[in-house]
């Protein structure tokens, strides 16, 4: 068994034999290790080094950390759109490479099954790494000494035996280690601080449980709490955008994907297309505008919220929700819209309350990020 490390500020702990890490931060389970992929101290490092990789960026500059800062709880914060080569915009905001381990599925719309693969997408998009193949991400690797040493020792391949999958898996097991826990939340709900958390805090996790039933999709358990559901729901988020035209966008997104059409570069390139959500993956009607559950740990240093990042504080957030899913009172919901996103009738000190409970999930180690 490694020793109990800090890495980059995060907790990594592994058991060799099990696949398992051992002593998880408060409030968190085991984290999930694929059999074909174990945990090493030696792969995570490896993995740590290729994740701040620039080279792996047609322009040189960019890397896994550009969007997914560590001083930033691993995103890009404030920005809404996350920025790639020259400083080019996508659709989506960043998530939180934090606790990203626990994810059923990666991406707002799910269109990766494991870290492992999400991690070389990025590589390719034209508006984030841009590189024109995964040969050209093999090309650095093995033309560094450093790293055809680090992958002899890891995965006990040669030069030529070095694939973009190992590449992935190194970044994978990285990830595996950026979890967080330790809360004020866990230490009153886990730990028996009774003081951990304030009233307000206290009086929110009731209405968080309760009147304002974030539970339902940001889910906890009496042993541990992820904050998600790892489900797709439909919010009502910049729906409009394409609700007068959203049967015809649906279909020619399908075409365009039959002939052979990107998903990750559409996706990330067409505005329009990125708001189907996961339907671009699924192909089902009911998935149209549904995005992924996030987890709420560290919500209050990971701002702007939403997949499109279009709202800035967590009390817009609350207050969207509080309206049924509208920015304001008068706007429209949509035929998709999940049926759980209904008015909640909170009031301003409620409303206060929720907020103050949601800013007790900050972990220690990013108590300190400043939202700008």
């Amino acid at each position: 068994m490694f020793a109990r490390s800090l890495l980059m500020g995060t907790v990594f702990a592994c058991a060799a034999t099990t696949g398992l890490y051992a002593a998880e931060p408060l409030g968190l389970p085991p984290v999930p290790v694929p059999k074909d992929n174990p945990m090493t101290e030696e792969k995570v490092k490896l993995g740590e080094t290729l994740f701040n990789e620039t080279r792996f960026s047609m322009t040189g500059d960019v890397s896994c950390s550009t969007c997914h800062d560590p001083e930033k709880a691993f995103t890009d914060s404030p920005l809404q759109f996350s920025q790639g080569i020259n400083k080019l915009a996508g659709t989506r905001n960043a998530p939180t490479v934090v606790n990203a381990a626990y994810m059923g599925a990666q991406f707002w719309d799910g269109r990766e099954p494991t870290l492992e693969t999400q991690a070389l997408q990025p590589f390719l998009n034209p508006v984030e790494m841009a590189m024109p193949s995964h040969d050209a991400i093999i090309e650095v690797v093995r033309g560094d000494k450093d790293y055809r040493a680090a992958f002899k020792k890891v995965f006990g391949v040669d030069r030529d035996d070095i694939t973009i999958d190992l590449v992935g898996k190194a970044i994978a097991s990285f990830e595996r280690t950026v979890i967080s826990g330790d809360s004020p939340f866990d230490r009153y709900m886990y730990g028996g601080e009774e003081d951990a958390m304030s009233e307000a805090a206290i009086r929110g996790m009731d209405l968080f449980r309760n009147k304002a039933r974030c539970v339902s999709c940001h889910t906890t358990s009496q042993t541990f709490a992820l904050f998600t559901d790892s489900k797709f729901h439909n919010l009502n988020v910049n729906f409009d955008s394409i609700s007068e035209g959203v049967e015809e966008l649906a279909s020619g997104f399908l075409e365009r994907k039959a002939e052979g059409a990107d998903v990750d570069v559409t996706v990330l390139t067409d505005k329009a297309a990125a708001e189907l959500g996961r339907y671009t993956v699924s192909e089902r009607v009911q998935d149209i505008g549904a995005f992924k559950t996030p987890t709420l740990r560290n919500v209050a240093v990971t701002g702007p919220y939403m997949h499109d990042g279009s709202l800035k504080t967590l009390r817009e957030v609350v207050e969207f929700y509080n309206r049924g899913g509208r920015l304001t009172d008068e706007a429209p919901i949509n035929d998709f819209q999940d049926s759980g996103i209904r008015p909640l009738d909170l009031t301003e000190q409620e409303i206060d309350d929720v907020v103050a409970f949601l800013e007790a999930l900050t972990s220690p180690q990013f108590a300190d990020v400043a939202q700008e």
